[in-house]
């Protein structure tokens, strides 16, 4: 049975994301992925950690080996680096690293957002920050995760690279909404207004919990909405008969003792000539 498995941040961490593909069967010296798994990354490969060039050696292999089944998504510390991103983080990149992220953005293999089927035909958009309702409407409110990610890959300017400022932008783009805030609790008041949650999302780079001390940091209802698994460091929050699943492990400066990749058995891509154009 064919496996997708959702990675969250890795924050320049580069013993966190082998051990990751090694639990998944995956041979990080290789590089090669097991015949049964697509690999989706969220994003923020990069900064905090100890070692953001071996991070980013590692994905240009498998990007180069496994092109079709290694999908790599840009998250708000890659954007810095690409046109239209302000740099924002005090330990820049070398620029061996800045013109690796650069080549592929222009080349198509540093992407927005994929659209996912599970085995249960739910569908899913996976972006770096996740897509708040704000954004969503100023795409045209697609009805679809495929189309979703189609037009975010149409890379629209200026939504792209907004947000930044905590909690305060509930249009923030894909690369900085944060969780509770600006994604989950407009997102229910437009549900509890009569609305119509079109789609589930996945999204790294922020999360409703602190996974050291298991303490929440979110706003009421969303935590009565939200479950924790504590060991995989996820976090679901059920919005509108949706799941928004949260896949950021926080690795910090040292890296998270414990954490999971998201796997999702019998879950397909939705590409090319699946994903409709937008009218």
């Amino acid at each position: 049975m064919a496996r997708i498995a959702v990675i969250g941040d890795v924050g320049g961490h580069p013993e966190q994301l082998h051990a990751a593909l090694r639990a998944l069967g995956a041979d990080p010296d290789r590089p090669s992925l097991p015949d049964d798994l697509t690999v989706v990354q969220v994003g923020d490969l990069v900064d905090r950690g100890p070692d953001s060039p071996a991070v980013l050696d590692l994905v240009r292999r498998y990007l180069d080996s496994e092109p079709e089944r290694w999908i790599q998504l840009a998250g708000n510390h890659e954007a810095q680096y690409l046109p239209g991103g302000t740099p924002f983080w005090p330990e820049q990149l070398d620029e061996a690293g800045v013109e690796l992220l650069r080549s592929w953005w222009a080349a198509g293999r540093l992407r927005v957002a994929v659209a996912i089927r599970t085995a249960d035909a739910e569908d899913l958009l996976v972006c770096h920050a996740g897509l708040t309702v704000g954004a969503w409407r100023e795409l045209g409110e697609p009805p679809s995760a495929a189309l979703a990610a189609r037009l975010l890959d149409g890379r629209p300017q200026p939504l792209l690279f907004r947000g930044g400022e905590f909690g305060l932008d509930r249009t923030a783009g894909p690369f900085w909404a944060e969780a509770g805030w600006e994604l989950h609790e407009p997102w229910l008041e437009y549900y509890a207004g009569g609305g119509f949650v079109p789609f589930g999302q996945v999204h790294g780079h922020s999360q409703v919990v602190r996974f050291d001390d298991r303490t929440w940091r979110c706003p009421g209802r969303v935590r009565q909405r939200a479950t924790a698994d504590w060991s995989a460091r996820h976090v679901r929050v059920r919005i509108g008969g949706r799941v928004f699943t949260g896949v950021d492990p926080k690795h910090g400066r040292t890296g998270a003792a414990r954490w999971e990749p998201l796997v999702l058995d019998g879950a397909r891509l939705l590409t090319g000539h699946e994903l409709p154009e937008p009218h």
